[in-house]
């Protein structure tokens, strides 16, 4: 008896993506697999454990990117006591004015989980189908098996497992993963991460950290976007809150202008301007344009809406008479 053939569709039936689609806009695509990488004491956990939040409450993820559509959120900390990852989150937590006690946030209890076993496997997969995260967190990776980590082989066989568990229960997955220590400098990130080049080639969205002249550098690789240009952060404390941020960048001689730009530009669009839309009009690095966001919305000239940057109702252009300063509203067009 003949195996039957593989199904096949005309390309024109096939729907039109629209463009990507975000669980973290610029940052984690929708239902996206893939690494946070980087070398010890980078803040990987930090970093994960704020996309977490950001998840499960809607806020922005690092204070800044917008997260379209919330969701439980299912994480495995195996180098973390239940009670450590809590205080983690509850700094985060501080510092975006939310409280964890209704946060969607739940925790793998288990002592450990060994992704290289089918029994471990069908445990992982069944809290994911009783929960139905958005979001699932496993730090790290080298705790998750005892298999080669420089096997393609044997790495391939768990990353397989992680992208059919994605597959079935469309959920993204984020697993932290370590650098070599040799392959801190490299060029493009991912060719130092430790084991495997496997690794680096199955993420949908990969975020990896540096530490550069004294500072933490985040950079950005998507399979289906561009990628923003690399990202400064800051480990900022804040009273009580512990929290990753964007570095402040230099106040540079042009933000008046760019300022003005960013206005013109939202006033210009029929709809909201996403931040990456406005620095690929601009030009511009994606620090200048978050700083001047901010300083925008707490002006009170702009708002954030859930499909991005918009004039405020009652914001003027630079030098507008409130005659000549109609065209501003964002019913416009």
């Amino acid at each position: 008896m003949s195996d039957e053939p593989l199904p096949v569709v005309p390309i024109g039936a096939v729907g039109a993506a629209n463009g990507p689609r975000w669980l973290v806009e610029g940052l984690w695509a929708d239902e996206g697999v893939g690494l946070v990488g980087g070398a010890p004491k980078c803040c990987k956990t930090w970093l994960s454990l704020d996309l977490a939040l950001s998840v499960a409450t809607g806020t922005p993820a690092l204070g800044t990117y917008p997260v379209p559509s919330a969701g439980p959120v299912l994480v495995f900390a195996a180098e973390d006591s239940p009670a450590a990852v809590r205080d983690r989150l509850a700094g985060i937590a501080r510092g975006r004015g939310v409280t964890l006690d209704t946060t969607p946030i739940h925790l793998v209890l288990a002592a450990s989980l060994r992704l290289d076993t089918a029994r471990d496997q069908r445990r992982l997969a069944a809290a994911v189908a009783e929960l139905r995260p958005r979001l699932l967190i496993l730090d790290p990776f080298v705790r998750l098996h005892r298999v080669d980590e420089n096997s393609a082989l044997e790495v391939s066989g768990v990353l397989a497992y992680l992208r059919d568990l994605q597959r079935e229960h469309r959920v993204a997955i984020v697993v932290v993963h370590h650098t070599r220590k040799a392959g801190v400098g490299q060029a493009q990130a991912g060719l130092g991460l430790r084991g495997s080049g496997d690794l680096h080639a199955w993420g949908d969205s990969n975020l990896y950290l540096r530490r550069q002249q004294g500072g933490l550098c985040l950079v950005v690789e998507q399979r289906n976007a561009a990628a923003p240009e690399p990202i400064a952060l800051e480990l900022r404390t804040c009273g009580d809150s512990t929290h990753l941020a964007l570095a402040a960048p230099a106040i540079g001689a042009n933000d008046g202008a760019l300022r003005t730009q960013v206005l013109a530009a939202l006033e210009a669009s029929p709809r909201p301007l996403t931040q990456d839309a406005l620095r690929e009009t601009l030009r511009v690095r994606a620090e200048r344009v978050v700083q001047v966001l901010r300083d925008l919305e707490a002006a009170g000239t702009i708002v954030r809406e859930r499909r991005g940057w918009q004039v405020a109702s009652n914001g003027k252009m630079p030098g507008e008479t409130e005659s000549g300063s109609a065209g501003t509203h964002p019913d416009k067009g």
